[in-house]
């Protein structure tokens, strides 16, 4: 396929009975925190949770009859699994998807519900990658990469397409990078059919740049041992194709921290009612945190990747965002092993408006005095201001404060 304009039409007419017209929200919440306005693309709301429907179908329509006789594999960490499974489905195809060892659950599971064999092999993306490329070789399958073809590029670059036409006014459109697929097409798209108008900056982890790195220094840069909670876009290197279009067409990519992406999630719960994996929150995090600089011009469409999130990851992820967000504060003190000590000690906390969500104690830690006993304390909190007021008024009554983690019995002398 020719990766055009009018490529990028044939998909839109081909995906328009397979997929969902996704909404664009906004937040008057995060409109005045950032002061922006801001336009979501809630992609988390697409079939199988996330845009990769969109390309993974137009790839396999466009296999000829005897490849398609043949069957697909690709490898993936969740949301190419899940679009290549259902695409096959539709289209009547037998898919194997490669995952890594460490892929979320339910991904797994979904993936395997669209009726793909699904096999665990590696650490990563890569590694489940070369053992797809090594099976596709030694069976004939049709190996379906997970961004860097052209038809799988015209399929994500239909995201634009949609958010331009709902919201004609965008001037900045934010988009996450991985390996560069769906910001190489939604680029495109934008560039060649709005011009200079409209500004392209992609997002990625701090802990898995590689397509940052790679336009920085102007070659393809791979990052080994990358590491994000943002699993969705932990690649080492973008593709050759993408990363071709991407220094054609996209204006900057800036890094975000898992600190600041995990917040992020925890304001798309709280503040949209939503559920957003790490790699659909980087956008968002992007704006808030400040990384896409003081240039950046209103209004912003941001693209939601996906919503694949498994429970048990939310809820640390969840707790991480409320320790970051200062909702929860987790403190560790002595006190006499006496009746009443510890009353007084939840007495000093709850007149400071602080509620306690666990009580711990240690009595049989050799550092300790006789009579003595660590009472280890999680606090919910309303802000980092009201933390401060809480140790600060803590040790004014004679408390010595420190996190469990770092206690030792001859700091406090309570």
């Amino acid at each position: 396929m020719e990766l055009d304009l009018a490529a990028v039409d044939r998909c839109t007419q081909l995906l328009e009975p397979v997929i969902y017209t996704t909404p664009m929200v906004e937040s008057t919440y995060l409109n005045d925190l950032t002061g922006h306005r801001l336009y979501f693309k809630l992609e988390n709301l697409q079939r199988t949770g996330s845009f990769k429907i969109r390309g993974a179908y137009c790839r396999l329509a466009a296999l000829d009859p005897s490849e398609a006789r043949r069957g697909v594999i690709t490898a993936s960490a969740g949301n190419h699994a899940q679009g290549v499974a259902l695409a096959a489905q539709l289209l009547g195809l037998s898919a194997w998807v490669v995952m890594p060892e460490r892929a979320a659950l339910t991904k797994v599971e979904a993936t395997r519900g669209y009726g793909a064999e699904v096999r665990l092999a590696g650490e990563s993306f890569d590694d489940a990658e070369a053992v797809a490329l090594g099976l596709a070789k030694t069976t004939g399958r049709v190996f379906i990469p997970a961004f860097n073809a052209p038809e799988v590029i015209a399929g994500q670059a239909t995201v634009a397409l949609e958010m331009l036409r709902q919201r004609p006014e965008i001037q900045t459109l934010v988009v996450p990078v991985g390996g560069g697929g769906l910001i190489a097409g939604m680029a495109l798209v934008a560039k060649q059919r709005w011009g200079s108008k409209i500004r392209v900056i992609g997002v990625q982890a701090a802990g898995a740049n590689a397509a940052a790195q790679s336009l920085a220094e102007g070659h393809l840069v791979e990052v080994p041992g990358s590491h994000t909670l943002a699993d969705g876009i932990q690649v080492k290197r973008p593709g050759e194709v993408t990363f071709a279009l991407m220094q054609a067409y996209v204006d900057e990519v800036v890094t975000v921290s898992d600190q600041d992406i995990s917040r992020a999630m925890l304001m798309f719960l709280e503040r949209m009612k939503v559920v957003v994996e790490g790699a659909g929150a980087v956008g968002l995090a992007a704006v808030v945190s400040g990384a896409l600089g003081s240039r950046v011009k209103s209004p912003i469409g941001v693209v939601v990747s996906g919503g694949n999130l498994d429970v048990s990851l939310l809820s640390r992820i969840l707790q991480k965002g409320l320790v970051e967000e200062g909702r929860q504060l987790q403190l560790s003190t002595v006190v006499a092993d006496t009746p009443g000590h510890l009353s007084q000690l939840l007495a000093a906390v709850a007149r400071l408006g602080a509620n306690v969500l666990r009580v711990e104690h240690e009595r049989w830690n050799p550092e300790l005095d006789l009579g003595q006993v660590v009472v280890g304390l999680v606090l919910e909190t309303r802000d980092a201001a009201h933390q401060r007021e809480v140790l600060e008024d803590l040790a004014f009554h004679g408390y010595r404060i420190a996190s469990q983690r770092s206690f030792r019995t001859k700091n406090f002398d309570n």
